[in-house]
């Protein structure tokens, strides 16, 4: 009762300083700023990022972006002239520190016993017998096919190294700018980090300026089906529209940046926020149509006298499950936890406070008689019947569920981890596109680069890498390896006929190494030695280059890397994008154990702490763990793999399911308190909160079904994971939770009464 005469007592204070804090929140929002970039998604410290500096320290930072042309023939004139002129351009733009293609690869050969460096393609062929010169010299050298060109010559390919001068958007803007000045019929297919990036920001803000207004629109319909009355409708929506401004607006304040997770922030508030401003317009319409008689002032009084407590306990929860992302290892999903808490904890407290306080200023709208008469609607005659099958065959009801959770978490034999951020992008994206052809006819889009030091003129430090590139190779996708091994033997096939017993092999002595390296200087490019050492030849690199689809393809390789550098004294750091790629997931899948274990104790506890019982904590948990493996299990069985994305899922939908399972037994508790038998108060729980429980349930969905439209896959496997387990969630509270308490009767529900006992007040939505 002192809530309400308070909330109605300051209700134009309540109104006044909730505008004013939504309207201040409105100036941080301009300040946001979007961060693509999946690889700062992870702490400095993780050690793939601090060995990736250490090599970029010595080789520079550079990221390689793949531009790949297709054509019938990529050796005919046409298609030979655009890469040449395309490469041209590029090598003299500032922000890529390396063009390479057919036009720079090298032809080492021997001429009159000497070393000659040349250009592959010296000329372009203008006659089928050139074109087929050209064709059999490129096959016949092993730094040039397969790497630049496919086997059957239908794809060439372009390879930039970005040195981080120029942003993504404008290097991205000079390479369309260049591919468009020099147009032709071939196919153009681009992948790479830079390109990943560019792509990603503009469907997150594609995204933002989709799914909100339509997430909103959406809502607001649901709203106005369920009540029918503007103001019933506004109410609850201008709490979504509140909490959204006022959680992206925490964004910016605590300095972070919007991630490609951040797009689920605004969603989830269309989701959550307008659950409990709709308990208060649900019981109003329901005083409102059966006692008339009461004034708004006593129907805002009494309907903050039933709801409360409760709605405040479910808000908690809520809460709670949420922060169960804080223990996730990446950052965006830790910030997205802290965020969407707090956001959740204002859409509560305006939900308590501002709701009420602008309804007690209202006219009373007509009553809606229809709302009372449960039994005629659609949720009431399931629910009548629910409770019907619930209350006689109570332990089928439990086997049947049991069944269903053997069945469905037998998927996690095919539970599968993303290993890499590729299916960030849709599958017919040029960038995937891209990929595909790379793994098909390059020999992989992945790298891994090995640095190792000592004195690299040294030929037992070189036959070391030599060897390690020839068992390397062996692995079935490892398609190139290459060194400055690699370019030394090819050298040496250049210096001795194929007799000698130095040919394709690196020297036996340190002065002979340094010979064919002077000689590559003086015939070559000095520059092209610059990828494979340093300029004091005390480091060198080593480029895998492979594919894989799964993460024990991506060990296979490290592990054979690690055997046969074990026990060398060759002091070596293995990186390459591709393992920060395989760190991220490797973090999703810890980071989704951390916060699923998180939160669902913290609710296991809580349950307990308001219920005063440890069964009412893990009896509440059953539903939460069921909606969960059996979504897991779900994934295994379709194939959907645990991201960036869907390993939020655990908490979030913990977060929102536990609010089911305690209106349930606030309301059994309240049934019991009457002196009703379990079979009774199950049926009366069933009909009288069963409905709003399924109304809030279904609207939670509808707000999520927006991302169905979303323009990333994973955040659309999102929506259907988020929905099933939501669902899920609804049905255990519904029946399984019935089905349980009235074989186990447990205690927690029957508590003696007691003066000012909250099981006396019951939620009647």
């Amino acid at each position: 009762m002192k809530k309400s005469l308070f909330i109605i007592r300051y209700r134009w204070w309540i109104i006044i300083a909730t505008v004013l804090s939504v309207l201040v929140c409105i100036i941080p929002l301009t300040q946001i700023r979007i961060n693509p970039d999946l690889e700062t998604y992870m702490p400095d410290s993780m050690p793939s990022k601090q060995n990736n500096k250490l090599i970029s320290d010595v080789f520079g930072k550079e990221e390689p972006i793949l531009i790949l042309f297709e054509s019938k023939d990529v050796l005919n004139p046409g298609t030979l002239t655009r890469i040449e002129n395309i490469s041209q351009e590029f090598s003299h733009m500032s922000e890529f520190s390396r063009v390479f293609s057919l036009f720079q690869t090298k032809n080492i050969r021997s001429e009159e016993g000497n070393m000659v460096v040349d250009p592959v393609i010296k000329n372009i062929p203008a006659t089928t017998v050139d074109r087929e010169k050209l064709r059999s010299a490129i096959k016949a050298n092993d730094l040039a096919y397969k790497l630049v060109v496919s086997d059957d010559f239908h794809y060439a390919l372009i390879m930039l190294s970005s040195n981080k001068s120029k942003n993504d958007v404008d290097m991205m803007q000079d390479i369309h700018q260049t591919l468009k000045k020099f147009s032709g019929p071939e196919k153009v297919y681009m992948t790479g980090q830079p390109y990943l990036r560019d792509e990603a920001n503009k469907k997150i803000i594609w995204d933002l300026m989709f799914l909100l207004p339509l997430g909103l629109c959406f809502m607001f319909i649901f709203l106005w089906v369920s009540f029918r009355e503007l103001s019933a409708v506004l109410l609850p929506f201008s709490v979504v529209v509140f909490s959204i401004i006022f959680c992206m607006a925490l964004i910016p304040i605590f300095g972070w940046q919007l991630s490609l997770i951040g797009i689920l922030i605004p969603i989830m508030m269309i989701a959550i926020a307008n659950n409990y401003g709709v308990y208060f317009i649900a019981k109003y319409q329901d005083l409102n149509a059966t006692e008339p008689h009461l004034s708004m002032t006593k129907i805002v009084e009494k309907s903050i006298q039933y709801l409360f407590t409760p709605i405040m306990l479910c808000g908690l929860t809520t809460i709670v499950g949420t922060l169960g992302l804080v223990a996730h290892l990446l950052l965006p999903a830790s910030q997205m936890g802290i965020v969407s808490a707090i956001g959740i904890a204002f859409a509560l407290l305006v939900s308590l406070m501002f709701v009420p306080a602008v309804l007690s200023l209202l006219k009373k709208g007509k009553p809606h008689k229809d709302l009372v008469e449960e039994k005629h609607g659609f949720f009431g005659k399931l629910l009548f019947k629910t409770g019907k099958l619930v209350t006689k065959h109570p332990r089928r009801v439990v086997v049947f569920f049991a069944a269903f959770f053997v069945l469905s978490t037998l998927g996690l034999i095919f539970f599968k981890v993303a290993p890499d951020s590729n299916s960030v992008m849709p599958k017919n994206h040029q960038f995937n596109q891209a990929i595909d052809i790379a793994n098909k006819h390059f020999g992989g889009n992945k790298m891994i680069t090995v640095m190792f030091e000592g004195d690299i003129k040294d030929p037992h430090l070189l036959m070391k890498l030599d060897r390690y590139e020839k068992e390397l190779k062996k692995l079935p996708n490892v398609g190139s390896v290459t060194s400055l091994a690699t370019l030394i033997r090819k050298m040496s096939t250049a210096l001795n006929d194929s007799t000698d017993s130095g040919f394709n092999r690196i020297p036996q002595s340190r002065d002979a190494v340094a010979q064919y390296l002077e000689l590559y200087s003086m015939n070559g490019d000095p520059k092209d030695l610059e990828q494979f050492v340093d300029f004091d030849y005390t480091k060198t690199l080593m480029t895998i280059q492979y594919q894989a689809n799964s993460m024990s393809e991506i060990n296979l390789i490290l592990n054979k890397l690690d055997k046969l550098t074990r026990g060398d004294s060759i002091k070596h750091i293995v990186g390459g994008y591709s393992l920060v790629d395989k760190e991220i997931s490797e973090s999703v899948v810890s980071g989704q154990n951390y916060s699923l274990l998180f939160a669902f104790v913290a609710i296991i506890l809580l349950l307990g702490f308001i219920f005063k019982s440890f069964t009412a904590g893990w009896l509440g948990g059953l539903p939460l763990l069921f909606a969960v493996f059996c979504t897991f299990g779900l994934m295994g069985w379709l194939g959907i793999e645990l991201n960036i994305v869907t390993a939020l899922l655990s908490s979030i939908s913990i977060g929102l399911g536990v609010d089911f399972t305690i209106h349930i037994f606030w309301r059994m508790k309240w049934e019991l308190a009457r002196g009703k038998s379990y079979s009774s108060s199950v049926m009366g729980t069933l009909k009288s909160i069963g409905r709003g429980i399924s109304i809030n349930a279904f609207s939670v969905m509808l707000g999520f079904s927006v991302l169905f439209l979303s323009a990333f896959p994973i955040i659309q496997s999102f929506a259907f994971l988020i929905i099933i387990s939501l669902f899920l969630c609804l049905v255990c509270a519904l029946v399984l939770i019935p089905a349980l308490c009235l074989i186990m009767k447990p205690k927690f529900l029957t508590p003696k009464p007691s003066k000012g006992d909250l099981s006396n007040k019951p939620i009647n939505l």
